[in-house]
């Protein structure tokens, strides 16, 4: 039996629940850092299968970024298939601030989360990687800085379609992605993004479908229908949807958001295009005169945003140390108990473990619980 041994940790509650995981919050008992626990819910059989997840694979090209959460640990549990990721914990996520709040934002406060938000996306996509799941609840906030959470649907850019239909949360899911079989790309990244910044405005979602056709009946209520050579496009790529759909004339967005500036206005229609061709990239949304003010004067923001630069990037590769398979020997700090291995653990301290992840996720485990909503 091997020596190894988890991270000491206190376990305090139940941040939150998705698909395939659970967040749990806890604390270093030795260093008193607070964590959040991404427990997967799916069992995994080794450890390369372990590091040939996409969100393991992302991280290892992506980190370090000051608006990607940080991943500070791997655990790997190989006799149960139990796997962990220990991240930073934030304070909360974008959908949990802008929660029952019944007055607007002060846009310079938005502004300045979104432009964070986009430099997340951007240096993603910069690096051929789109995140496919852009929504308020992986949008995480601590005092003035947001970061970008959740990689678990990422793809490569270079990826051949058509890809997963079904990916990314609804509300947030492109045109070309609820219209097609598969066929979009990283511009749905763009749209998820306009999405959000719009909801962090109006204190509510702008599409709120029922279902897919429903979710597409509520764009067109406020683009307008597609004209006729985008639905032809779409339609020789779709065998799930029915083109009858009737011609009229949206809304617009600019009525829903008369409070904010004209220049918010002109970058948000311009993220949510039909044509993907028209729709903005994220470098050119980080260009759009709405955030002069960042680009002329970095000392705007809170944090280097040159870290995005192909220098930093390059460092990047090797932000996840190599698979270690058990912690290194430390007196009256190793169980020699069960068959636990560890993954890329970034801080050196071997520590041992009162109560194992396991029997957390049991102890923690939902009861048809559907408030719930994933952070991480």
């Amino acid at each position: 039996m091997e020596s190894i041994a988890y991270l000491e940790y206190r376990f305090i509650s139940k941040k939150g629940e998705g698909t395939f995981s659970d967040v749990i919050k806890a604390q270093n008992t030795l260093t008193g850092k607070f964590v959040a626990i991404k427990c997967m819910k799916n069992k995994f059989e080794s450890i390369k299968q372990v590091n040939n997840l996409p969100e393991i694979l992302a991280l290892r090209r992506l980190s370090p970024h000051p608006h990607i959460v940080r991943l500070l640990e791997i655990i790997f549990d190989e006799s149960r298939g139990f796997l962990g990721l220990v991240f930073e914990l934030m304070d909360m996520n974008m959908y949990e601030y802008i929660k029952d709040r019944k007055q607007y934002l002060p846009e310079i406060k938005i502004k300045h989360y979104m432009y964070q938000m986009f430099v997340a996306i951007e240096h993603m996509h910069r690096n051929n990687i789109f995140h496919r799941d852009i929504k308020p609840e992986n949008v995480l906030v601590a005092g003035e800085v947001a970061k970008l959470a959740d990689l678990g649907s990422c793809k490569s850019m270079t990826s051949q379609m058509p890809c997963t239909e079904y990916i990314s949360t609804r509300w947030y899911r492109s045109p070309e992605c609820l219209m097609t079989d598969g066929y979009y790309d990283f511009k749905m990244d763009v749209w998820g993004a306009g999405c959000v910044f719009f909801e962090v405005l109006a204190l509510y979602p702008l599409f709120q479908g029922t279902n897919e056709l429903d979710q597409v009946k509520k764009i067109h209520d406020i683009l307008g229908t597609p004209d006729e050579q985008v639905l032809k496009d779409f339609e020789a790529k779709a065998t799930h949807m029915k083109f009858d759909f009737p011609r009229q004339k949206g809304t617009g967005i600019d009525v829903l958001i008369p409070h904010v500036s004209i220049l918010c206005r002109d970058l948000i229609n311009k993220m949510l295009t039909y044509k993907t061709s028209e729709r903005l990239t994220m470098a050119e949304v980080l260009k759009h005169s709405y955030f002069k003010s960042y680009f002329e004067n970095p000392q705007t923001l809170v944090v280097d945003y040159t870290l995005s630069s192909s220098s930093y990037i390059e460092k990047s590769s090797n932000i996840l140390p190599p698979i270690k398979n058990s912690f290194p020997k430390k007196k009256d700090k190793i169980k020699a108990e069960n068959s636990n291995k560890t993954l890329g653990f970034l801080e050196n301290s071997p520590y041992s473990v009162k109560k194992s992840i396991l029997e957390l996720r049991k102890a923690y485990a939902p009861t048809n619980n559907k408030f719930y909503k994933s952070s991480y």
